[in-house]
């Protein structure tokens, strides 16, 4: 019994001791470790596997060579190196080849979208139908739609955000409708 409340009583330490690494030097680990990886989420790892590593050897941190701050910061260093080391290791990854890229969608899939484009379209007004069909369908810039149509480019912005807007709220709308 005096034996398990030994150990429980050196694992608070320990955990004490973590915290209190972590408080007083937790920032200036990560800010290096971040400076020599320049990725703030790798910096994290190895910011705690420092910190394991000062838990399974507190005897480094007391011997009295130098600070545990410096102690600390060589451990992450030490990491970074590692870590970098390991990465170059490896060999480069390769890019995807064309029979491994996803299938393309199924020609039918581009019927479909094109059926209710159509359908959608159809329930815009004349003039917002339009304007979008010049400027999307036909690949028309404002002022080339303007002149097609026949009407001020001002005009030709006003109706393509109306019709858009009018298109996203009937895909929102039929969107809400297949969930339900």
């Amino acid at each position: 019994m005096a034996g398990l409340r030994t150990r429980h009583r050196q694992e608070v330490a320990d955990e004490a001791l973590v915290r209190s690494l972590f408080e007083e030097h937790g920032k200036a680990m990560l800010a290096y470790a971040t400076r020599l990886l320049g990725d703030r989420s790798a910096a994290e790892d190895v910011v705690q596997e420092a910190l394991v590593r000062a838990w399974r050897n507190p005897e480094s941190l007391v011997n009295g060579k130098g600070s545990v701050r410096g102690w600390l910061l060589t451990v992450v260093r030490n990491l970074v190196i590692d870590k970098v080391r390991a990465r170059d290791a490896r060999p480069a990854e390769v890019a995807e080849s064309p029979t491994t890229v996803a299938v393309e969608r199924d020609h039918s899939d581009q019927v479909v979208d094109s059926m209710v484009v159509l359908s959608a379209l159809d329930g815009l007004s004349l003039e917002h139908r339009e304007v979008l069909e010049q400027m999307y369908l036909h690949g028309r810039t404002v002022t080339e739609a303007a002149e097609k149509l026949g009407i001020p480019p001002g005009t030709v912005k006003s109706r393509s955000y109306y019709g858009l807007r009018a298109l996203r709220e009937l895909f929102g709308n039929q969107r809400a409708e297949g969930v339900a």
